[in-house]
């Protein structure tokens, strides 16, 4: 059984689907059967998409007009390509980049292994930079990840809830859109504030300090 999918990403009439629904009837898929989305492809989270995927069926192949229709990310077409080979579904590209692969004949698979090569080796190009970022970073004093993101209103609202002894630290910090590890880099359990905390309010509020957590509490 063939199963067409079709994806446009805009909705102010410059694109339509029709010329990718006449191209999977043209190559045998039932009317029935061809799901669509009205979405970015950089969006993996399609509804017509999760529902093709979910009705494929062992010896049945997903059809494309292109490949870039199923998604633009090299990684997540070939997982998504792997994940159907692993279910026994097979996937044809009728035409554009990729037309070559049809993964229900040698030739086709042997396309999709050279697809498949290429974002594997853009996986290692990527963890490459990142650790020669990280590693600069160090050399110069500096930690990886993400900046901090607390902010003096923040750090204020935090020190406010856990001054109360019935808070919990990670309740607080999800309210907040913050990690528990954040939270506790700046604020004491009890609500008082560490030197990272201290040295913030000290930069937003010209070393105008709070005396203790209770001040917070009283003022808030």
């Amino acid at each position: 059984m063939l199963i067409g999918y079709a994806r446009v990403s805009k909705s102010d009439g410059s694109q339509t689907a029709a010329p990718q629904r006449d191209a999977l009837l043209v190559a045998g898929v039932d009317p029935e059967r061809i799901y669509e989305d009205l979405a970015s492809g950089r969006n993996d989270a399609r509804p017509g998409l999760i529902a093709c995927l979910k009705a494929l069926q062992p010896g049945n192949t997903l059809v494309l007009w292109k490949l870039d229709r199923l998604g633009r990310d090299l990684r997540h077409l070939v997982n998504t390509a792997e994940d159907l080979r692993v279910r026994g579904i097979g996937l044809k590209v009728l035409t554009g980049a990729g037309a070559q692969i049809d993964t229900t004949t040698a030739n086709g698979r042997l396309a999709f292994g050279i697809f498949a090569a290429f974002a594997e080796f853009e996986r290692e190009l990527i963890a490459e930079r990142t650790q020669a970022g990280l590693a600069a970073a160090r050399a110069r004093g500096r930690l990886g990840g993400r900046p901090r993101k607390m902010d003096r209103a923040m750090l204020t609202m935090a020190m406010a809830a856990l001054s109360d002894p019935k808070a919990v630290a990670a309740d607080v910090a999800k309210r907040l859109g913050i990690t528990t590890t954040t939270l506790y880099t700046y604020v004491n359990g009890d609500g008082s504030p560490k030197a990272a905390g201290t040295a913030l309010l000290r930069t937003a509020a010209g070393d105008e300090l709070p005396n203790t957590a209770s001040t917070v509490q009283r003022s808030a």
